[in-house]
């Protein structure tokens, strides 16, 4: 098979997908994170709504180059192929290494500024599926999810800030002013 570099929505989400669960992630335990950051500000939110965010996140082609790149820097460093000094930086997840959190801040910036503040708030408290991936990388030496836990949290972070956004604009339709436009914009 030709190697390739250009992937369709699909093909990226697919490829995605599999990645984090080669990692041990599934688009549920992302979901889970973004429903729990969502819900502190909207009862009127469903885990099929952060689903379908975070599916819609993994097709996005920034979010695919960003996983694939972590995921194969965490890997590489879990096989000793990265080469010292980084390698311990990497394996200790040192906090002032701070590239791990840039990758974050691109996937959560996808959604501005509220998904930015999102994703420091899910990196802080480490909800769910990002405190397991932060707690195994640093238990041994065996695992490093360095750049993987900043990574799935910024997707949830994303995702949750994508809810709230198609929530807004599901309440602004109810305005009886409200006249529908065709625009080309999918959230």
């Amino acid at each position: 098979m030709k190697a390739r570099a250009l992937f369709s929505r699909d093909e990226m989400l697919n490829l995605n997908v599999e990645t984090l669960k080669e990692r041990g992630v599934t688009v549920q335990d992302i979901a889970d994170v973004a429903y729990q950051q969502q819900s502190k500000w909207s009862d009127d939110i469903s885990m099929q709504d952060c689903i379908d965010s975070v599916e819609k996140i993994l097709s996005l082609r920034d979010t695919f180059h960003i996983l694939l790149l972590g995921a194969e820097i965490d890997r590489l460093t879990e096989e000793n192929l990265i080469k010292e000094p980084l390698r311990e930086i990497l394996n200790s997840d040192l906090g002032m290494f701070g590239v791990d959190e840039l990758f974050g801040l691109e996937i959560a910036g996808l959604f501005g500024t509220i998904g930015k503040t999102n994703f420091g708030d899910i990196d802080v408290n480490k909800p769910g599926i990002v405190d397991k991936l932060n707690g195994d990388g640093k238990a041994d030496k065996k695992q490093c999810h360095t750049f993987l836990d900043d990574i799935v949290g910024a997707i949830a972070a994303a995702a949750s800030t994508r809810v709230a956004q198609i929530t807004n604009e599901n309440e602004a339709r109810k305005d009886p002013n409200y006249k529908e436009i065709q625009l080309d914009f999918d959230l």
